[in-house]
């Protein structure tokens, strides 16, 4: 596999205290890196959570702290891997299943 040179700028102090906490750790910086970019790739996206930590409750943390608790509740379900037709699956099921409900007890 051919290797490319990637080249970012960053603040030196910045640089310097990154570079201490992974010799802390056993590897250099361009190994940290690439363990940054080959876990990005493995869980197609940013591999840590982005949050805005306790600063202020917005609309987006808000959402933010909703979405990481549907996630959460979906994986003890065992339904976080659901595609988007069987969530559409299920969303219909239960929309029949309510509608049946209704119309028995209206006879």
């Amino acid at each position: 596999m051919a290797s490319n040179v990637l080249q970012v700028r960053v603040d030196e102090n910045l640089r310097a205290e990154a570079a201490a906490i992974y010799a802390d750790l056993g590897i250099d910086l361009q190994t940290a890196v690439r363990i940054f970019l080959k876990r990005s790739v493995m869980v197609n996206g940013l591999p840590f959570s982005m949050t805005l930590g306790e600063r202020q409750d917005t609309a987006a943390v808000a959402g933010i702290r909703a979405i990481q608790s549907m996630r959460e509740s979906a994986e003890k379900a065992g339904l976080s891997e659901m595609s988007l037709d069987e969530i559409n699956a299920e969303i219909a099921a239960s929309r029949r299943e309510r509608h049946t409900r209704k119309a028995g007890g209206a006879e």
